[in-house]
């Protein structure tokens, strides 16, 4: 019988797909043409909502949720790339190299968006506290960032199609109902104390991440609306 381990809190698996949708509609609302424009930054908006509520939790949400449980360093990588380190429920030192990266290129797009002034249709709610320079200087970096952010994303999806695919490990399913199936015989595989720690996903828990992600939407919104 396989054992069952909660090792994504409902808050970080609202958080993946959440901002898997805001990311999609950002790329779609800016091919639209300009009387979209306005969508794609609600768009934007919600991401820094989502990525300033993912930071926060990296550091007090559920064990697999937090930084230090999966921060990667080069000991750890070189371990995993000579197939010589334990296997982890939660992310590997690849893993988190790549969530690390797209929260990097993320926030770049986010922050320098907030400053975008294209001067017909859109201008961002800090474009007024830079010269028209900085401005013109944010706006090429957020309009170049798309290729990174797209090329991050593809790399992503294609490991996941290969763990499936070469590892027979579905990495999607546990981000839906949030649990990991170990096998018994895989258990040894594993790190003891990494298998008798699962995450905690309880109503207070959910709370928590309900109030901070409602006090932090209101932040941003008053932050654009000023």
């Amino acid at each position: 019988m396989k054992k069952i381990i909660r090792v994504w809190d409902l808050p970080i698996r609202l958080f993946h797909w959440l901002l898997v949708f805001c990311i999609a509609g950002s790329f779609i609302t800016i091919n639209m043409g300009d009387e979209f424009v306005q969508w794609h930054a609600y768009c934007g908006y919600s991401i820094l909502v989502l990525l300033i509520f993912r930071i926060v939790w990296g550091f007090i949400g559920s064990r697999h949720a937090r930084f230090a449980s999966f921060f990667p360093n080069k000991e750890a990588i070189l371990n995993y790339l000579n197939g010589t380190s334990p296997r982890v429920l939660g992310h590997n030192p690849l893993g988190a190299l790549s969530v690390f990266a797209l929260l990097f290129v993320l926030c770049v797009q986010v922050i320098t968006g907030l400053f975008v002034d294209d001067e017909v249709s859109f201008q961002g709610p800090l474009a007024k506290y830079v010269s028209d320079s900085v401005g013109s200087f944010l706006s090429e970096i957020h309009e170049g960032n798309q290729v990174v952010i797209l090329t991050l994303i593809t790399i992503h999806i294609a490991a996941i199609w290969y763990y499936k695919k070469f590892k027979g490990e579905n990495l999607i399913k546990p981000m839906i109902s949030g649990d990991k199936e170990i096998d018994p015989s895989e258990e040894a595989n594993y790190l003891p104390n990494d298998l008798g720690q699962a995450s905690k996903d309880g109503v207070l828990q959910r709370g928590l991440a309900l109030l901070l992600l409602s006090l932090i939407a209101v932040a941003v919104g008053y932050l654009i609306s000023k």
